[in-house]
């Protein structure tokens, strides 16, 4: 399955301008790293690619975030629509008005990316490597076909060692703070919001005047579909510090809380306890044979999975 072919003009002229453009002191590539390089070191874990790998074609395939893909579909990897079931964006490439992905999130994009690799049978070889070479991933992907461009293994090589993404593979565990950094702001001046990882699911905390509408914004989704994943109307009002999760919470805690149970504490109710947990409301319900009209009481004690 080929994925966007890059020109390489055209690929020589972003990589100029991206390497000239700052904010803060800082390179878009160089944004790009500090905001993503956590996830693509969480993938490297679960999915045995490196991560250097897949922030090096981050980069070059969504010109450091800031491609159509990239701005509208949150596509920054260039994966075509084959087999693809879920939303699409049409983009010009090979051909004209050619299909490709579209997620609700940057971060389902980064997930796709190492399923589509991981599962694939034309890049099955690849995970015979160390996890350590990445010229022969870079070499091996752009062989199996990924994408058209005949320097596409130098390309991702090259960014690779100037930006020493290779410190990233011999990684064992992750800052889950994905996005913390202070130079990158949204509109208005504010700090974008850090990003969490628990409960294999993603988080932030609300700070005063956000709504769900600006939140999504921020991140690139729909508003409507991140008060959905909270459980609430998209309309309603968000306090300072709460919980927003980015994604569909799951129907019970991490692994670590199988034998051990929440002590409901003052002014705690059975919403805000499963969203401690990003655990669904009905399902926190179920887990404790409770019925939706039951009211906690501060000492009881709630099983978690």
């Amino acid at each position: 399955m080929k994925c966007r072919r890059v020109l390489l003009s055209a690929l020589f002229v972003a990589f100029g301008l991206l390497c000239t453009m700052a904010q803060g002191g800082k390179t878009a590539y160089q944004q790009y790293i500090e905001q993503y390089h956590d996830i693509a070191i969480q993938q490297m874990l679960k999915w045995k690619i490196p991560a250097s790998i897949t922030l090096a074609q981050g980069l070059l395939e969504s010109a450091a975030g800031r491609s159509t893909l990239a701005t509208k579909g949150n596509n920054h990897f260039g994966i075509k629509c084959h087999g693809w079931t879920g939303a699409t964006i049409y983009r010009d490439d090979d051909l004209q008005n050619e299909c490709f992905r579209a997620y609700k999130s940057v971060y389902d994009s980064f997930e796709d990316h190492s399923r589509f690799l991981a599962t694939g049978q034309r890049y099955r070889s690849l995970f015979k490597l160390k996890m350590t070479d990445y010229e022969g991933w870079a070499r091996g992907l752009k062989a199996a076909g990924y994408a058209t461009n005949p320097r596409y293994a130098e390309s991702l090589i090259d960014i690779i060692r100037n930006y020493n993404l290779s410190q990233y593979d011999r990684a064992h565990s992750y800052d889950h703070t994905i996005v913390g950094y202070q130079q990158n702001k949204v509109p208005g001046g504010q700090p974008l919001h850090p990003i969490y990882i628990y409960n294999k699911n993603y988080y932030l905390y609300a700070r005063q005047g956000d709504t769900f509408r600006s939140i999504a914004s921020e991140i690139g989704m729909s508003y409507r579909r991140l008060a959905r994943y909270n459980e609430r109307d998209k309309k309603d009002a968000i306090a300072p510090g709460e919980i927003i999760w980015l994604k569909k919470k799951r129907t019970k805690a991490p692994k670590e809380f199988k034998n051990i149970q929440h002590v409901v504490q003052p002014g705690e109710s059975m919403y805000t306890i499963a969203q401690k947990y990003g655990i669904r409301l009905k399902s926190l319900y179920k887990l404790n044979r409770l019925s939706p009209d039951y009211s906690i009481q501060v000492g009881d004690r709630l099983r978690l999975r």
